[in-house]
C-alpha cells in the first residue's frame, strides 16, 4: 500500500547520521522545498482570503479548527488577527482537539475524537467560515469538523498536505500544500507545519488587505494597546497624513485609539466625518483620503 507523502521516508541521507552542520543544511533545504508548495497553492490561498473577508464584512465568524501541530499553526494565526487587523475577538473562534494546551501536554488520541469535533461545531452557522487544517487530510477530528460545518451552512476552507485527501474533497476552498516527505519521517511539525503556517500568514494577510486594513504596506487597523503599538500607530498616522508625531498623537487620542480614523482626523477631518467617510467607502482608506481632499479643495 502506497503511503501518503507526509508518511514517506525522505530521499535525503538519514539525518541522524550527519554532522551537525550538514544536518542543518538538509533541514533548511527541506523547509525551503516545503515553502514551494505554498507558492503553487497561491491561487487557492487567494480564494480563501476572499471568502474570509466576505464573512468578516457580513458579520460572520472566523473559526479555526485542527489537531496536534496543525492546531498550533491555526492557533498562532487566529490569535494575531485582532491585534494586527482589528478583527473583533468575539468573531474569532479556535477549536483544537483536546483543547488548547496550557502546558507541554498534547495527547495524540484527541485527533480521533470526531464526537468532540461535532460538539465544537454546534455554534457554527451560515455566514461563518471554518478554516480546518490536517497534514494528512484524513484526521478524524478535522474531517468531522468539515462535515458538520458544511451541514450547518458555513463555508469550509481546508488546508492539507496530501493531494486527493478526504478533507480537501469536503471543502469549499481546498488549499493543497503538497510538501515533500519529512526529513524525520512523519514529523509534520517540520515541512508540513512550516507550509501550513506560511499559507495561513498569506491568507489572513490578504484578507486584511481586502478589508482595507493595510494601506501603503502599513497595518492601519492595528489595535494600539501597548507602548510599542501606540508608537507604531503614531508613526503610521504621521507617515500617511504627513503630519508631526505630536499631531498624530493628538489624532489618535481624539479617536480613542482608532488608527484608521485618526489618519483622517490628522489629515483634516472631524472625528464624525472620519467615521462617515469610512462607512461610505467600506473601510478603504485610499478613497476616504481622496474624498477628504476633494472636499477640502472645494472649500478652498
Amino acid at each position: 500500500m502506497l503511503l501518503p507523502a507526509t508518511e514517506m521516508l525522505s530521499d535525503n541521507e538519514a539525518i541522524d547520521l550527519l554532522t551537525a552542520d550538514r544536518a542543518a543544511s538538509v533541514f533548511v533545504a527541506a523547509q525551503a522545498a516545503a515553502l514551494q508548495s505554498v507558492l503553487q497553492a497561491s491561487p487557492d490561498i487567494a480564494r480563501g482570503a476572499k471568502v474570509m473577508a466576505s464573512a468578516v464584512r457580513s458579520g460572520g465568524s472566523l473559526i479555526y479548527a485542527a489537531a496536534g501541530s496543525s492546531g498550533l499553526m491555526a492557533l498562532a494565526d487566529a490569535c494575531e488577527l485582532t491585534g494586527t487587523f482589528g478583527i473583533p475577538s468575539e468573531k474569532i473562534q479556535i477549536h483544537m482537539a483536546g483543547g488548547v494546551p496550557v502546558d507541554a501536554t498534547m495527547p495524540g488520541d484527541t485527533e480521533d475524537d470526531a464526537v468532540a469535533a461535532v460538539d465544537a461545531m454546534q455554534c457554527v452557522e451560515a455566514g461563518d467560515v471554518v478554516i480546518v487544517l490536517s497534514a494528512s487530510g484524513t484526521t478524524p477530528y478535522a474531517v468531522a469538523v468539515a462535515e458538520c460545518a458544511r451541514a450547518n451552512g458555513a463555508k469550509v476552507i481546508a488546508i492539507a498536505n496530501n493531494p486527493g485527501s478526504l478533507l480537501l474533497e469536503l471543502a469549499d476552498v481546498s488549499v493543497c500544500l503538497a510538501t515533500p516527505p519529512e526529513v524525520i519521517a512523519g514529523s509534520t511539525r517540520l515541512g508540513a507545519g512550516t507550509a501550513q503556517k506560511a499559507a495561513l500568514n498569506l491568507m489572513s494577510s490578504q484578507m486584511g488587505i481586502d478589508l482595507g486594513h493595510v494601506f501603503q504596506g502599513q497595518m492601519v487597523n492595528v489595535v494600539a494597546d501597548n507602548t510599542k503599538l501606540v508608537g507604531r500607530a503614531i508613526g503610521i498616522i504621521s507617515n500617511i497624513a504627513e503630519v508631526s508625531h505630536d499631531v498624530a498623537k493628538s489624532a489618535l487620542a481624539a479617536t480613542s485609539g482608532d488608527t484608521k480614523s485618526a489618519i483622517l482626523v490628522a489629515a483634516g477631518s472631524s472625528v464624525a466625518q472620519a467615521d462617515q467617510l469610512l462607512h461610505e467607502n467600506a473601510g478603504q482608506l485610499g478613497p476616504c483620503l481622496n474624498d477628504l481632499k476633494s472636499k477640502q479643495n472645494i472649500k478652498a
